[in-house]
């Protein structure tokens, strides 16, 4: 009865007759509607019937008040839980308020038994997010070591406002570090390597190139379609914010040269020479890195400021005695007192050597630039590896420690004023010196739910002002006042981007709703994220070095041909966006993305709902006394060698149907 309590139904309408059956394809049609749904419908409702249910019915009914609630809809109150089956269904609009005694007695009133829970939870939590930066550092050292020749000879040269911008970004998407490339600017600027206007436009370029790193990261959730379209959205808010930002300076600068002139008023007459500061965060996790992968940095600027034409000046590596340390091998020659390489002093290449740690476990003694290489690439995927490890590793602990935490609790205590959570975000920037790992950090909570993008939005505009910290430093320890100068123009450039585009809540509704339309399409497709960042971060800024590479040229025929490009490049977008807005392009895409989803689940399902179906047509064919069809008797004919005949009965209840 529980299998065809639609048959009935249908059999008492329409005749049990193969004739009918076959002649009638619009009930034939309408029945295996029923079925399927029938089939869906038992699937549920077996997946969530529990065995004293399918037991006993009416015992289940009584047990039902005193089962765990998992949804909002079953509560009194109406309030959402985290965990609950209905999480995803909730609008900010419609989280309820709750009160600061409500949130410390969720926070601090616990027995024995949860305390012991939280610890073992925190510690948990606290493994996983140390490993987690420790593979962000890793991958840093890797990209560095991969990209460190191609990045210093992009930073290298006097370059056009557009080709500064999109070097800037490049090198930085490069090797996954903002902070470097802001240092390498300013250390170009100070040893009057190119120009104070040329390394305005190379950190607006540094500024889009740091959010890659987090968008990389919110990849880590594609398991979980409604965590990924929170994270990709909370990534993703940093990077329209820093493109509208651009978007709107970048024009103003190349025309009014704002930030040159309100810097150069701000300047002393010198600078003192100072010291690196390293944060605390990178004392505790690069002793671990280093012993894996160290970085040379010196090469990147070395090529960048012309001390060295390539790379191929550092190989091959060269330890003193063949003694690997930092003393044989990583020690600098003085070459005013004389001292050469291979007699007094030895080389290292891309990867060097530390004072405390040594040399790390890739660091090989007569290694080449392939050899650096391959282990730079070997690192780099280890640590994208570990990176996923640790993210799906800290959001099961997180999950498990708010399971059952109502979001009135939850959103009273993330909830903080705009102005504060720039400041959090800053001072968290300043301590671990990289606003990569802020927003790579904070953006597995917006996919949990925990931050709202609403508050996500303040977090990674303080970590903008923050990451201009490392600049500024760098600018201490140079005694060129050039070098403060862009250190300040990358501040007041982040600065003057937060005035336009956040206290205004009409601007900054802008980035929300840019950030929550590329969330909303990782619904449709898990391929938006990678092709986002190839599109993004890659091949519009080459397209753009391309084109301005050739008014660089100086020559009649290049100019030309880049005007004719650059007007072919503007009638395409305006078509483009004509074709998007006016000829329903939008929806069209929107049609195809779905199209592609449908036909993956029910690829995904079909063998399933294939068995199923067989399964309902035998068994209606065994209750109705229905004939099987002739492909099936052929084909047990030519199996068995012979062929059931057809019940005389049946036969003249088809015969009587054909008459009629």
């Amino acid at each position: 009865s529980t299998i065809f309590y639609i048959v009935p139904d249908f059999l008492a309408c329409y005749p049990a007759s193969s004739h009918y059956l076959k002649n009638t394809p619009t009930q034939l049609a309408f029945f295996e509607r029923n079925i399927v749904d029938s089939h869906y419908y038992t699937r549920t409702r077996a997946s969530t019937m529990s065995t004293t249910e399918a037991q006993d019915p009416v015992k289940s009914e009584t047990n039902k008040v005193e089962s765990v609630i998992r949804s909002r809809k079953e509560r009194p109150t109406g309030s959402t839980h985290f965990g609950d089956a209905d999480w995803d269904e909730e609008q900010v609009d419609e989280i309820g308020d709750a009160t600061w005694g409500e949130v410390a007695k969720a926070c601090c009133v616990h027995d024995a038994k949860e305390w012991g829970k939280i610890f073992v939870g925190a510690c948990g939590a606290l493994f996983f997010l140390y490993f987690f930066l420790f593979a962000l550092e890793l991958l840093g050292n890797s990209a560095k070591v991969l990209g460190g020749c191609r990045a210093g000879g992009l930073l290298s040269d006097e370059t056009n406002p557009v080709a500064g911008l999109v070097i800037g970004e490049l090198a930085t998407a490069l090797i996954q570090s903002s902070s470097t490339t802001t240092s390498i600017i300013v250390s170009l600027v100070g040893a009057e390597a190119i120009s104070v206007n040329t390394g305005i436009y190379l950190v607006m370029g540094a500024n889009i190139g740091t959010s890659v790193t987090n968008t990389i990261v919110s990849m880590g959730q594609m398991a979980d379609g409604a965590q990924l379209e929170r994270a990709f959205a909370g990534a993703t808010v940093h990077d329209i914010f820093n493109l509208l930002s651009v978007a709107i300076l970048f024009p103003l600068e190349i025309i009014s040269h704002y930030l040159y002139h309100l810097t150069k008023a701000m300047l002393p007459d010198s600078v003192n020479d100072g010291e690196e500061w390293e944060g605390p965060i990178k004392k505790i996790v690069s002793p671990l890195s280093d012993k894996i992968l160290k970085s040379n940095k010196d090469v990147i600027k070395d090529i960048a400021t012309g001390k060295v034409e390539n790379c191929d000046a550092y190989y091959p590596v060269l330890c003193l005695d063949g003694i690997e340390d930092y003393k044989h091998c990583a020690s600098k020659c003085d070459k005013d007192a004389g001292e050469e390489v291979g007699v007094d002093c030895g080389r290292v290449g891309l990867i060097t050597c530390d004072k405390t740690t040594g040399c790390p476990a890739f660091f090989q003694n007569g290694a080449n630039l392939h050899d650096d290489s391959i282990s730079g690439g070997v690192c780099l995927v280890l640590s994208l590896f570990l990176l996923i490890v640790c993210l799906m590793g800290l959001v099961n602990v997180l999950q498990r420690g708010l399971a059952g935490m109502s979001t009135r609790i939850i959103y009273k205590a993330t909830n903080v004023n705009g102005l504060i959570g720039i400041v959090i975000g800053a001072a968290i920037t300043i301590l671990v010196q990289s606003s990569s790992i802020t927003t790579s950090v904070l953006t597995p909570f917006v996919g949990l739910g925990v931050i709202q993008l609403e508050q996500m939005l303040p977090l990674t505009l303080g970590a903008n002002i923050g990451t201009t910290i490392t600049g500024l430093l760098a600018a201490m320890v140079s005694d060129n006042v050039d070098a403060l100068q862009v250190a300040l123009c990358h501040l007041f450039f982040n600065i003057s981007g937060i005035v336009i585009w956040y206290p205004i809540p009409i601007m900054r509704r802008i980035p929300l709703r840019g950030a929550r339309a590329l969330g909303r399409a990782t619904r449709r497709s898990r391929l938006v994220p990678p092709i986002y960042i190839i599109v993004v971060f890659f091949v519009i800024p080459l397209l753009l070095l391309g084109l301005s590479s050739l008014f660089m040229q100086k020559t009649v025929g290049f100019t030309v041909l880049g005007s004719f490009l650059v007007i072919g490049v503007v009638l395409g977008i305006a078509r483009f966006i004509w074709w998007w807005k006016k000829q329903e392009g939008l929806q069209k895409c929107l049609a195809c993305l779905d199209r592609r989803t449908d036909m993956n689940n029910t690829m995904k399902t079909l063998p399933e709902d294939m068995q199923f179906l067989k399964s309902k047509v035998s068994l209606l064919a065994e209750h109705t006394g229905l004939p099987e069809d002739e492909e099936a008797g052929d084909a047990q004919k030519g199996s068995d060698g012979t062929a059931e005949e057809v019940a005389p009965e049946n036969e003249e209840v088809a015969i009587e149907d054909k008459e009629d």
